[in-house]
């Protein structure tokens, strides 16, 4: 088995939860190779024929990124931290495209068969926050995937994180939880 994990992350929440969905599917399926990558290097030759595609990123906006909002949440970002006196440090690559950019620009229509796939996100616990799994998963569907799984967010405490106690934990379980047949 063949699994790929495809994010997008400004601040390494969402990458944090991307790995831990690979240590899940690790659990469940030992032999599978999986691989973690961003959006960035998430190019169609490098994901090649997969199992199972699992994307995410964060929600932005009540949605998934666009460029504008990466933009505007780093630079809001960074003026948070000059006026605290703290450090900046962004996720390489984080000023680059997001998910949204790379279904429209990169993922290629599924090949004939099943494609497993699953979308998650990383989302404040706000009332008004959204979600940008819905999203991810609408277009995974439309590029052909078939979803194993209802589409999973995450709770991050501040807009740079930390996540929430526990989420690591249930990130990992939800990766043991994908089935692919």
């Amino acid at each position: 088995m063949r699994a790929v994990i495809v994010y997008e992350s400004l601040f390494g929440n969402t990458r944090e939860i991307a790995d831990a969905i690979g240590e899940g599917v690790k659990e469940t399926h030992p032999a599978a190779e999986v691989e973690c990558m961003t959006v960035v290097d998430a190019l169609p030759e490098r994901i090649g024929r997969t199992d199972l595609l699992v994307v995410g990123g964060p929600t932005h906006m009540r949605g998934m990124t666009t460029g504008m909002s990466r933009r505007m949440g780093l630079k809001a970002e960074k003026q948070e931290a000059e006026k605290q006196e703290r450090p900046f440090t962004p996720e390489a690559g984080a000023e680059g495209p997001g998910v949204r950019d790379w279904f429209h620009d990169t993922l290629p229509k599924a090949h004939t068969g099943t494609h497993a796939a699953a979308a998650f996100d990383t989302r404040a616990d706000t009332r008004l926050a959204g979600a940008a799994a819905g999203g991810i998963a609408r277009r995974l569907r439309s590029h052909g995937y078939e979803l194993v799984a209802e589409p999973e967010g995450f709770v991050i405490e501040e807009i740079d994180g930390p996540l929430r106690a526990g989420e690591r934990d249930r990130a990992r379980a939800w990766g043991a939880a994908l089935q692919v047949t």
